[in-house]
């Protein structure tokens, strides 16, 4: 079946549906397993925050790298199609040795739960993700430039509107795939004994790899496969290297100045080869600026979840846990996109504005900017609510009278008098230095000194309950609990020790007149039981928590009434976070916007204005972009921290509007071409040539529609 007439569907070629069915299956696949990552780190291999991080970063990184290696194959070798369905293999099986790695009974011999090589664990998850670097970066360039190759000219049209659809399905991949995976992580699985089930986590993303690999080859037949033309990046490198070689033989006077410094390459290459190498040197000179965007726009996944969990989820009757935030930008994407296509464009075009691409990619980069503003603003509110911890060699002390009795303590400077079960109103802070002496006295007993080695940094909480009856507890809360979650501790006035179980955790062995550590809990009400010997049967030994917000933390003191049945007594630690997370709303619809604008026109942009044989390596070096971006965080991430939050973004909004100006500048000066319109010129004149014998080629419109 030669080349056949493309069957269309909407005025749209059939074989795009394949192709965008086969993008979102790989996007939900990629997403799905990449939102995994650093929980699998952490939890079932064991490493620690900054190793997981850099480690994931590292493969984030890898993943906008191995483009470059896809491109050269499809350009230069195998072609598009090939190059896609091989490497979807590759990227298949690395998913299968993913899932793998994470079965704990793999090398759990002894059937504890716990594997027992774990060396196993890591090199396998590192092999599979090498292969998955590979494969989901050696198919991104090719699978987008191929959508482009299914349209004839004359469809600019339908190919702008194709680049975005594809955009579109990139987002609900992701958005669905970090809304469905978290889901699958939770059920409990396992041969031997029971936990977290990574390999089903890891096992439906390995599923939707090979589904979207068939769809792909299903449309097979309908495809238009352009051939690859011989190694093209060979070339441009050695045509590229002989110009600035030649141009330095000629660098005296005598010899006459050339129009660009690559016609010095015209001894030995063609001009079409020159004119397509001049092309390309073109769109990537705009790409310079670019990562910077990347950058900055990588951060927001990081830093504003952090900024989230000092914020109060609950929106409405919707409970939002900080990370969810994340989702809104995914959500507003599939908003915007045809918002964005159907409306905002065609409104601009009526106003008689030409927006160019590269109009559009400034506008993008500006939103981007603004959105980090917003952000300060909403870090500034949020830093007037937090409350202040010890900074540097400052203690801070709290003393919580747990006794029967009301009970004085006086400190360098200040006396507190409490009276019995109640606690200071705040955290008093001291120099460690000049903490010299406590004393605890109450009406008609001598004065207690407290001895005790305070630890510059931290929070400690005095629970006094006689005269010369004291303990000092390290709080171990310097900051407020991660991830919105609410810490909680118990304190045991009773004489012998107790266990309490609170939603599923276990305080075990609270000694008495004692804390134990804080746990954390999400957002509502937690009911819990009190085990203890000292509980006579007919009391009642379960409680209900109060309703738990966001980032609070309390002490649970458990007493006794008259009756000697247990009560319980609230005191708080930290209050709960009071501004609300709707207020990201502006920021996430800002740099939403900004990247819709931003992202569809570059992928468009950089597929439209390559050279028929280069359209891969483009797109290649437009994923690069993202990449170096990627690089760039690592770097300053590394570099240092500022002490104030909102500082980092107002640098983050300059750095992005500086980008946005020198862009906006080297955009006046870029002409847009339109490649196949050059490339039909050089067929022409070659035919010209040609005449008289054979024509070689066969007869080309001429009159091609510029539509830029």
């Amino acid at each position: 079946m030669g080349m056949s007439v493309p069957q269309s569907c909407f005025g749209y070629p059939l074989s795009i549906f394949f192709i965008v069915v086969n993008e979102f299956c790989e996007r939900f696949s990629y997403y799905g397993m990449r939102a995994l990552l650093i929980l699998y780190f952490r939890l079932f291999i064991g490493w620690n925050d900054n190793l997981s991080t850099a480690i994931y970063h590292t493969f984030v990184a890898l993943c906008y790298l191995t483009p470059i290696l896809g491109a050269l194959i499809a350009d230069s070798w195998l072609g598009e199609f090939k190059t896609i369905v091989s490497l979807s293999i590759v990227y298949t099986i690395g998913q299968v040795v993913m899932a793998v790695s994470s079965i704990n009974d793999l090398t759990d011999f002894d059937h504890n739960g716990t594997p027992n090589s774990m060396s196993v664990h890591v090199a396998l998850s590192m092999i599979g993700l090498a292969l998955i670097a590979l494969g989901t970066g050696g198919i991104k360039p090719c699978v987008s430039a191929f959508g482009g190759d299914q349209f004839e000219e004359g469809q600019e049209k339908q190919r702008n509107r194709f680049f975005s659809v594809f955009y579109l399905a990139i987002n609900a991949g992701s958005l669905l795939s970090t809304i469905i995976t978290p889901m699958l992580r939770v059920q409990q699985c396992g041969i031997h004994s029971t936990q977290a089930c990574y390999p089903l986590a890891f096992g439906v993303p390995a599923a939707l790899m090979a589904v979207s690999l068939i769809v792909f080859v299903m449309g097979s037949r309908m495809y238009k496969k352009l051939k690859p033309q011989g190694n093209v990046m060979a070339k441009v490198v050695k045509c590229i290297g002989f110009a600035i070689k030649n141009r330095f033989r000629h660098r005296s006077k005598k010899f006459p100045k050339r129009e660009h410094w690559l016609d010095w390459a015209k001894e030995k290459y063609d001009e079409r080869l020159i004119c397509q190498i001049k092309m390309v040197t073109r769109v990537m000179f705009l790409y310079i600026p670019l990562p910077m965007f990347w950058a900055l726009f990588d951060q927001q996944g990081f830093r504003w979840t952090l900024q989230a969990t000092t914020m109060n989820g609950q929106i409405g009757l919707l409970k939002i846990q900080p990370d969810q935030m994340q989702t809104v930008n995914a959500i507003l994407i599939v908003i915007m996109v045809p918002i964005m296509d159907a409306v905002v464009y065609p409104l601009i075009a009526k106003c008689g504005l030409n927006f160019t691409s590269l109009r559009k990619m400034t506008v993008g980069m500006f939103l981007a900017s603004m959105a980090f503003v917003a952000a300060a603003i909403v870090q500034v509110e949020i830093d007037k609510t937090l409350p202040v911890f010890p900074k540097g060699n400052e203690v801070q002390v709290k003393v919580l009278n747990i006794g029967n009795n009301s009970m004085s303590v006086s400190f360098p400077g200040t006396t507190v008098t409490l009276d019995q079960m109640s606690q200071t109103h705040e955290f008093l802070t001291f120099d460690v230095n000049k903490l010299t002496s406590i004393n605890i006295s109450s009406a008609g007993s001598p004065a207690t000194p407290v001895t005790y080695n305070f630890e510059q940094g931290h929070r400690h909480t005095l629970l006094v309950w006689g005269p010369s009856h004291y303990r000092v507890v390290k709080d171990g809360l310097n900051q407020k609990p991660e991830k919105g979650e609410n810490g909680v501790r118990f304190v045991n006035t009773f004489d012998e020790s107790f266990n309490v179980t609170m939603d599923g955790k276990v305080y075990i062995d609270v000694t008495s007149h004692n804390a134990s550590a804080y746990q954390f809990f999400l957002s509502g009400a937690k009911s819990f039981i009190v085990h203890s010997p000292e509980i006579s049967p007919q009391c009642k030994n379960n409680f209900t928590s109060s309703s738990l917000e966001f980032g609070s933390a309390f002490t649970y003191v458990i007493t006794r009434k008259e009756d000697s049945c247990p009560d319980l007594k609230i005191f708080e630690d930290i209050s709960p976070n009071t501004i609300n997370m709707a207020l990201q709303i502006p920021q996430y619809f800002l740099i939403t916007c900004g990247e819709v604008v931003f992202s569809v026109t570059g992928l468009e942009f950089s597929y439209s204005q390559a050279p028929s044989n280069m359209k891969s390596v483009l797109q290649a070096g437009w994923l690069l972009t993202v990449a170096v971006g990627n690089i760039i965080v690592l770097i300053v991430a590394g570099a240092g921290q500022f002490s104030e939050q909102w500082a980092e973004y107002v640098l983050f909004a300059g750095l992005l509007l500086a980008v946005c100006i020198i862009f906006a500048i080297m955009a006046r000066f870029h002409t847009y071409i339109n490649p196949a319109e050059v490339e039909a010129q050089f067929d022409m004149d070659e035919k010209k040539k040609y005449l008289g014998k054979d024509s070689l080629y066969p007869k080309l419109d001429t009159d091609v529609q510029t539509q830029m």
